[in-house]
C-alpha cells in the first residue's frame, strides 16, 4: 500500500493517515484480511465510525 501511495506521490501525512484507516478496519474485523472482505464490511465499519466514534462524515469520505 505504502509503494502505491508513493507511486501516487501523495504526502507522507496522508500515506500515514490512510495506512492507519486501513489498519483500524482490519482491527475492527478481527485481523481478516481485506480480501476476504466486501462491500457489508466498509459499511458495518463506516457506521460504527459515525455511531460509536462520532467520525465526522468528510473523514468518511477520503
Amino acid at each position: 500500500m505504502r509503494t502505491i501511495l508513493r507511486t501516487r506521490h501523495y504526502s507522507l501525512r496522508t500515506e500515514e493517515a490512510y495506512l492507519g484507516w486501513i489498519r483500524r478496519f482490519i482491527l475492527f474485523h478481527g485481523k481478516r484480511h481485506p480480501q476476504e472482505m466486501g462491500g457489508t464490511e466498509v459499511a458495518a465499519f463506516l457506521n460504527y465510525l459515525a455511531g460509536e466514534r462520532r467520525v465526522a462524515a468528510a473523514t468518511q469520505n477520503d
